[in-house]
Order: structure tokens, then sequence, then C-alpha cells
């Protein structure tokens, strides 16, 4: 799930716009506008453009302006308008203050909590625009006419295939979401599958997906912090959650995962990523207090560095950037189309809020500023692994 935006589009050209006031007058720029704004007044118009991120985010969500049509275009626009030097360096400063302490402060009861404030609004209100899997991380679209529901199978089968799960192994899914991974390794791959979360409402969900897929025997759905695991796992996947962890707790995170997985076994870490050079901004402060407190994205080479350091060797690198660009596009297209079921769930204020973190989101990935990686790893010296990319990409299975 992705947990940081950008400010600024890197696109040769400005995005085109209409805007429409209370009065009726209209406003244009380009030929043909992407995106219609509804503001009660020129003056309302300016101040939007003119303020920083955070803030328009704000007012978009206390919907006192409103877009129709294309709202990823709408945010590119808006990262081209100036703003205030000095209220951007404001805002900055508070998302790195917040950022560490959360991260000092981070109890696992916290953890938990800020885990349930995100995923614990509703099952019904994910699948308002998740796939029918409830697969809530970055879709795989080998084919480029794939549905959403095609590429998010093919991403649990690209996971599957790149841990090179057989029939009997022992596999891990850390923050395993409603579940769909650790059935898809046991159903189609024949695993014994673990899956561990903190939210009450995924935990609930994937335990009845399990007796409804009748894969009591083999799949097993932990309420649990993967830092109070045990045992021993052949494979382990961890998908969408190493956001969540934080770069103080990335040792302990990657040491972890070292202790559950066997010798000779797999791990796969499929996160998101900064780009260098990008930080904490307006726009990280918005994620952290309307949609992921105590989440954190850090840069690649401190994921292989503390990795490496916790006794991983990197075996592959693989970077879905486009993929997730398309796929919060297609979740924010979605949420936008099932307003009226959303707004039976959610305030108007927490739906607003989400489908321009979603857009903000699908641009972020489409500029480049945030990335998504998955990297995969053995404990150093194993000798037991493939010598090349081919078993990732035998013949196609149903």
């Amino acid at each position: 799930m992705p947990t940081g935006v950008s400010e600024k589009p890197t696109a040769s050209n400005a995005p085109a716009w209409r805007a429409v006031f209370g009065n009726g007058i209209e406003r244009q720029s380009g030929a043909a506008p992407s995106f219609t704004l509804r503001v009660p007044s020129e003056d309302a118009l300016d101040h939007i453009l003119a303020t920083d991120t955070y803030s328009a985010a704000m007012a978009f969500v206390r919907g006192e302006f409103d877009v129709e049509g294309d709202l990823v275009e709408a945010v590119r626009f808006k990262g081209w308008q100036p703003h205030s030097r000095l209220r951007k360096k404001l805002l900055g400063t508070v998302a790195r203050c917040a950022s560490v302490l959360e991260e000092t402060f981070q109890t696992k009861a916290q953890a938990a909590r800020d885990i349930r404030f995100h995923y614990d609004r509703s099952n019904e209100f994910y699948q308002l625009f998740l796939d029918p899997r409830m697969v809530y991380s970055c879709a795989y679209f080998r084919n480029p006419e794939a549905t959403l529901e095609q590429a998010q199978l093919a991403k649990l089968d690209h996971i599957c295939r790149k841990l090179d799960v057989s029939h009997g192994e022992r596999f891990l899914d850390i923050g395993c979401g409603w579940g769909a991974l650790v059935l898809r390794a046991a159903g189609r791959y024949g695993a014994f599958a673990t899956g561990c979360t903190l939210s009450l409402a995924q935990h609930r969900y994937a335990t009845t997906r399990v007796r409804e897929e009748h894969l009591d025997g083999c799949v097993h759905i932990l309420e649990q912090d993967y830092r109070d695991l045990t045992g021993s796992y052949d494979k382990i996947a961890s998908v969408g959650m190493f956001e969540h962890v934080g770069r103080r707790r990335a040792p302990v995170y990657f040491r972890k995962m070292a202790q559950l997985l066997s010798p000779g076994g797999l791990f796969l870490n499929h996160a998101i990523a900064r780009a260098q050079g990008v930080g904490d901004d307006a726009a990280s402060l918005f994620v952290r207090r309307r949609i992921f407190p105590g989440g954190e994205l850090i840069h690649l080479y401190e994921v292989i560095r503390e990795a490496e350091n916790a006794g991983f060797e990197v075996l592959d690198v693989e970077n879905l950037r486009p993929h997730y660009a398309r796929t919060c596009r297609m979740w924010e297209e979605r949420l936008t189309a099932n307003r009226e079921a959303a707004l039976r769930l959610v305030d108007e204020a927490t739906y607003r809020a989400w489908r321009i973190w979603l857009a903000a989101s699908s641009l972020g990935f489409e500029e480049g500023f945030n990335s998504i990686y998955q990297v995969l790893m053995a404990k150093r010296g194993g000798t037991r692994r493939r010598a090349t990319r081919e078993y990732m990409y035998p013949p196609e299975r149903s």
C-alpha cells in the first residue's frame, strides 16, 4: 500500500484545466482540460493555487472545493503552482519531527493501534476499490490490457515463483492482509502457509476465507506482531508491510527475518522506497495524519544495507514503479465510481482523503519520487539456490 506522495511534477507542460466559480463564471487554461475545479470564487481559487500541498489537500478534504475529471492530473497541476517556501520548510520540519517521535516512542501496542486505524475501517470499504481477492499492494501487469483482477493474481504468482514455493514447504507472509497470498501459496503451490496481521478485521476475513476454501489444514492466520513469531520457515514474504517498520526499527526487522528463515530459505521484501534526495514534506504530513499514522518510507540503499547487516545476501532486485502508478490510479477510479456506497461506510472527509491520497500516490510513482522494489534474499553463503532466473518464468499455470 502506498504511503508517500510528491509535490513536484516533472512533466514538460502543466496540465490543462478549467475552473467553474459559484457565480457561473469559468476560467480555462489549455485547449483540452483533463479536470474541472469547482470553487466558490476566483479569490478562493487563487488561494488554493498559492498555498502549500498540505493546506490544499486539507481544503479538498473539508469540501472547500471539488474536482471533476482526472484527479491525478489535478494533483499534478497543483504541484506546478508557486507557494510559500517558508511554509513548505515549516511543514517539512513538522513532518520530520513527527516521524522521529513516532519511531522513537512506538510500542507494540501503538503499532497495533496504527495498523487498526488504517485497516479496520471496514472490509466493505476496501471491497469498493480492491479486487475480489482483496489484494492491497502493487499489482503486476504482465499484459498491458490486464484487468486489476488479472494483474493482482499475476502478482501473487510472481511472488510465489520468485520464492520458488514448492509443495510441502513452510511459507510465511508477514502482514498478510486479507490472506490472498497465503491462500494462493497453499492452494496453487502446495505450501503449508502462515500469515500474521495486527488488523482485527483482516484476521476475521482471512480466517473465514481459509474455511471457505477448505484449506484449514494447511493455512493458519495469526493475529500477532511479527516480532513475536517463532518457528522456522522455508520461504518468507513481506508485501506492503515494511512501510510500517521505519528506519530505526529496520535492523530489528531484518534480524527477525533472518531468525525465522531456515538455512537455504528465501526471503522476499516487497516495499515502497523513496528516491534518493526525497524526504519528509507537507505531503508526508498529510499521509501520516489522515491515512497512515506510524508509516515511514526509506531509501533502497538503506533496505539493502540493513538486510546485509543482518546476514542476508541480495539475489535479485526488481522495480515495479509503473505497475504501482497504474494500480493506485485504478483504485482511485474505482473508489470514485463507488462514491455513494463509500459514504454509507465512511464520512465525506474520509472518502475525500482517500481519493486524494490514492491520486497523489499514483502521481508519486509515475514521476519517480517513490518506487516499489521486490528484493529477493537468502542467508549469506547458502548454496541451495537456482543458478539463473529461468525458474521464475515457467510455462503458464492456471
